[in-house]
């Protein structure tokens, strides 16, 4: 039996259930990116803070990307992931997947398909 547990958002101070359980299950940020240690800003975040604190640390690296720094980022570097998340790789537009910066610089490379935030 997995006992969750509930913990209170530091930011917003909702309820959430964290997924980290007494059976050693890991909890549902570990899908995130490690860019930043959220322990080091501050103690847990509901999805939704977390996604936003997630989401702003990220857009703060990728301001820093040029084409020619692209190329071999740490973002390339991570670990692969078929998981992507709505706010940190894409955002709906029109009905659409718009890939954000983020999800191309995971990537690693350019596919050539004159994509909106490409940082290539």
């Amino acid at each position: 039996m997995n006992i969750i547990k509930e913990k209170y958002c530091s930011s917003c101070k909702m309820p959430f259930n964290c997924g980290d359980t007494l059976e050693g299950e890991k909890c549902w940020c570990n899908n995130f990116p490690p860019i930043f240690n959220p322990l080091d800003i501050t103690d847990c975040l509901c999805p939704s803070c977390f996604t936003k604190a997630c989401s702003t640390k990220i857009d703060e690296f990728v301001v820093t990307i040029t084409p020619e720094t692209a190329i071999g980022n740490k973002a390339s570097l991570l670990p692969e992931t078929a998981n992507i998340i709505e706010g940190i790789d894409y955002y709906f537009e029109d009905g659409n997947y718009v890939f954000k910066p983020w999800f191309h610089l995971k990537r690693g490379y350019c596919c050539k398909s004159d994509c909106t935030h490409c940082p290539y």
